[in-house]
């Protein structure tokens, strides 16, 4: 979005990153007077190159305080890639802790979800996932126990998805995911280090491998202050039956 900044706004945008830089999060902004007359800017220049950081989420407005440092959200795309992944590939070192580990029997709501018998053994288990040793993710997964023989909780340090791959041959393929806006309960709430008042995002989803087997059921829940879904619709055209049927 920057990129349609004209050259001074562009200026100043470079140099409020400089100042940005030098600021711990939370850290408010000196006031927009005191910026434009220290480097002999235009307020109204001044005040674009602040709103593209604010939509950047780079910074944050709160009315009748000021402008605040904030850390941006991890801006995660839905689609087949696991959180260590997604979080490497954002620079940032990736960390699991392991909360519950269970193995039980496939209850009637279970059973529906992964497609397998009621009473089918199950294993259940909760992972608190890091980026760079914050709490980012508590995530609860459930596994078709015969698909994962000798899966224990000391394998599950790192990505789940790589270790379906090397160690089970399983590579999934296609995934289903709905998105709700949530608040945490107390337990989930301590686990992520934030209060009971802090909005959530919840994804449920379930993942099927080529055999089109379900492999995992899993319901995660997102810091609000801290993820962002991103997702890319693309438009197809119509077949002509499509068409005749008037769809």
């Amino acid at each position: 979005m920057h990129g349609s900044l004209p050259g001074k706004a562009a200026e100043i945008r470079a140099l409020l990153l400089s100042l940005i830089d030098t600021l711990p999060e939370g850290a408010a902004l000196p006031p927009e007077r005191e910026l434009a007359a220290r480097w002999n800017v235009a307020r109204m220049t001044l005040r674009r190159a602040v709103d593209e950081l604010v939509i950047e989420e780079l910074l944050v407005r709160r009315h009748g305080s000021g402008t605040y440092t904030t850390r941006p959200k991890v801006a995660r795309w839905l689609g087949m890639i696991g959180f260590s992944e997604d979080i490497r590939r954002r620079g940032m070192r990736p960390g699991s802790t392991m909360l519950e580990f269970r193995h039980q029997k496939a209850e009637r709501a279970a059973a529906r979800r992964l497609r397998i018998p009621v009473g089918d053994p199950i294993i259940a288990f909760t992972r608190l996932r890091l980026a760079d040793d914050h709490p980012m993710v508590v995530e609860r997964t459930t596994l078709p126990a015969a698909y994962v023989p000798g899966l224990r909780d000391e394998d599950l340090n790192g990505s789940l998805y790589d270790l379906l791959a090397s160690r089970y041959g399983i590579d999934l393929v296609s995934a289903t995911s709905r998105l709700e806006p949530m608040m945490p309960d107390a337990k989930t709430a301590g686990w992520l280090d934030i209060p009971t008042t802090q909005p959530c995002i919840a994804l449920h989803g379930i993942s099927f491998d080529s055999r089109d087997r379900v492999l995992e059921y899993t319901s995660a829940v997102y810091r609000g202050d801290r993820y962002a879904f991103t997702t890319e619709l693309r438009t197809t055209t119509p077949s002509p039956r499509a068409n005749a049927r008037g769809l």
